[in-house]
């Protein structure tokens, strides 16, 4: 990827560079090297996350698809494949595609594909590369119907491996109950089309950080995955060598974990889908990981490895200060940015914040930040302080980026990646 003037955070007056020079460049964000507002993310907590889920996985004999639709990152993906990840899992074909250009040979599309165009595209690229192993859900016998039509329309030889997905009352996609999923795993099965390779859920709508109620609701979620999955090797509808169960968020996989190996006679894996580990957070997943650790007695989860960088830009009152990031730089969908660290520009080193700096609002190019303005002098924001804010939910604060510097702890920048949303 070539960065230039056109990418928001890299330098404008700088001539275009490839993304691999980046690190070459030795800059140094506390020093003014590179505009603000930008996100970077911490190496140091970036490699502890990677380490860690890792080591969670193979405890328990689990493999792992993390979900690239949190990044759409190329760098991210080779950083996990290259720490064990048996393969990336995506949301839309448009995703799967990026991976597939990037090297990932084995994909979930944790999510129905059933339009044409979307099917054309997954055969061309099937055909294209015949390493390349495509997984999606079906949850209907009307999908399924729509993806045989489709291939008697286009006179297709393609038959598409596919995962039969399991849903909850009121939720996302998925079969609602036990005889349906068994009735649709039959039509796959008996189908010119599709292959039945395994079952698929997904949990995290049921988190709400209640030890008793996460833990039962998703023991009696993973008991009919693994009713559904025994069901369906009895009656011999599974067509692949080895069946694929596979379910995770990134709020709950800990009690996903416990119940994802398959009770199956045959040659079969448990994949975890969780990607928001990567990077963590300073607020939902932050909380999430809290009970998870308190449920697996840890004292050590996952690092936030994710911030966005801003400058003060103006004081216009006691205690209130606007900083140099909005809306179109960080998530605002579920909790504002968390003040983190300042240092003034020239400084080696942060410092903590003051506890009574909040952000409380954001435009589209300002943060709202209010402080104690009867608190010591000191404590007080000034018109070109850096400073260092937390997120809540990775997903979309990356979704605003096109590219990222990698910072070792002092914020020099000692790597890139690339953005493809």
């Amino acid at each position: 990827m070539q960065l230039s003037a056109a990418h928001k955070g890299f330098p404008g007056h700088l001539p275009t560079m490839d993304l691999s020079q980046v690190g070459a460049q030795s800059w140094e964000i506390l020093q003014g090297d590179l505009p603000l507002p930008l996100a970077v993310i911490k190496e140091s907590a970036l490699q502890h996350n990677l380490t860690w889920m890792q080591d969670f996985c193979q405890s328990r004999s689990l493999d792992i698809a993390p979900n690239g639709k949190t990044t759409m990152s190329p760098e991210l993906y080779a950083r996990q494949l290259a720490a064990g990840a048996w393969g990336i899992s995506f949301a839309t074909v448009f995703q799967a595609g990026l991976g597939a250009r990037h090297g990932v040979n084995r994909i979930i599309i944790a999510n129905q594909v059933s339009q044409a165009a979307d099917l054309d595209t997954l055969s061309a690229m099937l055909e294209h590369n015949k390493e390349l192993q495509i997984y999606f859900l079906i949850d209907s016998i009307a999908q399924l119907e729509a993806i045989e039509q489709w291939r008697r329309d286009r006179s297709s030889s393609t038959v598409f491996t596919t995962l039969l997905e399991l849903g909850i009352d009121g939720k996302r996609t998925g079969c609602r109950t036990h005889g349906q999923a068994i009735a649709l795993a039959e039509k796959i099965h008996q189908s010119p089309a599709a292959r039945l390779c395994g079952i698929e859920c997904y949990e995290g709508a049921l988190a709400t950080c209640n030890h008793a109620h996460d833990s039962n609701t998703v023991a009696a979620l993973m008991h009919r995955v693994q009713q559904v999955a025994i069901d369906c090797e009895a009656a011999d509808f599974f067509d692949n060598d080895e069946v694929l169960l596979t379910a995770g968020g990134s709020a709950i996989f800990d009690l996903i974990a416990k119940n994802l190996k398959p009770y199956l006679q045959r040659p079969a894996r448990g994949i975890l889908r969780s990607g928001c580990y990567l990077t963590h957070d300073h607020v939902f997943y932050k909380k999430m990981l809290q009970c998870v650790g308190e449920r697996l007695q840890l004292r050590e989860t996952l690092k936030p490895a994710l911030e966005v960088l801003s400058s003060v830009q103006s004081c216009p009152e006691p205690g209130l200060a606007l900083l140099s990031m909005g809306k179109r730089d960080v998530s605002y969908d579920l909790n504002m940015p968390v003040p983190l660290w300042r240092a003034k520009l020239g400084d080696s080193k942060v410092c903590e914040v003051p506890s009574h700096w909040e952000i409380f609002d954001l435009n589209d190019q300002h943060a709202y930040l209010c402080f104690d303005a009867l608190s010591p002098s000191s404590e007080h924001p000034h018109v070109g302080l850096l400073v260092g804010s937390g997120i809540s939910h990775p997903c979309t604060t990356f979704d605003k980026w096109r590219w990222m510097p990698v910072v070792n702890d002092n914020y020099r920048v000692v790597d890139a990646i690339s953005i493809h949303f």
